[in-house]
């Protein structure tokens, strides 16, 4: 799904008309509706700022908006071989049933795509238990990671400054 139909797609969830979002964005009343409509046809492509400023009126990540070309069997295709390739995403059988599974020889790209999968397969699992309402699942997976509760994240310091911590550790 292209970035467009992403837009008139949360945009409709929302329950927003094409003006009232170009509105919002800081579109004039007079052409709102056409620039909206010129971005969810494809006809123009937001660029990044306005890609920000559409997700925070819709109430999502930028993440949510911006989606690879999934439109056709071939580009999904692409995608997943993409994955295999960045992540170690592998197709697989079990128990007769083709699955999609991580490769555990990644190291440490295994382990964190195992954490995100896992957090995404305990959302899904609230939802079929009835623990959480698909309005509540819908914001989680639309405002990933941000409100994603279970994975750590710790902020590295740069090289720079590990490279100057160490040298005025030495010097003590």
């Amino acid at each position: 799904m292209a970035i467009g139909e992403r837009i008139h797609f949360i945009r409709t969830l929302r329950g927003m008309t094409q003006k009232y979002l170009g509105m919002m964005v800081g579109f004039s009343e007079k052409t709102a509706d056409v620039r909206m409509a010129q971005y969810e046809t494809g006809a123009r492509t937001p660029k990044a700022e306005l890609t920000a400023d559409l997700a925070r009126v819709l109430d999502v990540s930028p993440r949510a908006l911006d989606v690879p070309d999934i439109d056709s069997y071939d580009g999904l295709m692409h995608t997943l071989f993409a994955l295999e390739d960045l992540y170690g995403l592998k197709v697989g059988e079990i128990d007769g049933e083709l699955c999609l599974r991580l490769d555990k020889s990644r190291g440490t790209t295994y382990l964190q795509m195992f954490d995100m999968l896992h957090a995404w397969q305990e959302e899904a699992a609230k939802l079929e238990r009835g623990e959480i309402s698909r309005e509540e699942y819908d914001r989680w997976r639309y405002h990933y990671p941000e409100f994603d509760t279970g994975i750590k994240r710790a902020k590295v310091p740069s090289q720079a400054l590990s490279d100057a911590l160490i040298e005025e550790l030495k010097k003590e």
